[in-house]
């Protein structure tokens, strides 16, 4: 049974991979968690179609933050279609602890602001 707070999920809490600003981003969109505060940002610059860059910031627990990091680095090189079909369990086992129920919408949270940022940027777009 992995852990509650695994090497990876701490490594990426403690030393987050891709935070900060992302000046001249071409995509960027905040999601609110009101259960418990958190508040992640994600941003996107696109070169041909791919993620050239990807960054987050945001004031959130640990499982939000190591989500946000390593889902930024998940998100390097791939196009806007794949960027958009990460299934949640992707997430969630990359994380590689034991996320409880209750816990889940913190894991989620980035993989949420990356989806509403992805169909914001197709309304604009279209």
């Amino acid at each position: 049974m992995p852990a509650l707070y695994s090497e990876t999920l701490l490594d990426h809490f403690r030393h987050p991979r891709n935070y900060g600003d992302l000046d001249a981003a071409d995509i960027t969109y905040e999601s609110f968690n009101p259960v418990c505060g958190d508040r992640i940002r994600i941003a996107l610059k696109l070169n041909n179609g791919l993620v050239q860059q990807a960054r987050f910031k945001g004031d959130a627990c640990a499982i939000s933050t190591a989500a946000a990091s390593l889902l930024t680095e998940t998100l390097l090189g791939l196009d806007l279609s794949a960027a958009r079909s990460i299934p949640d369990d992707h997430l969630i086992s990359a994380l590689e602890s034991d996320i409880k129920p209750a816990r889940l919408q913190c894991a989620l949270l980035p993989l949420e602001a990356l989806r509403s940022a992805l169909k914001y940027y197709n309304c604009k777009v279209e």
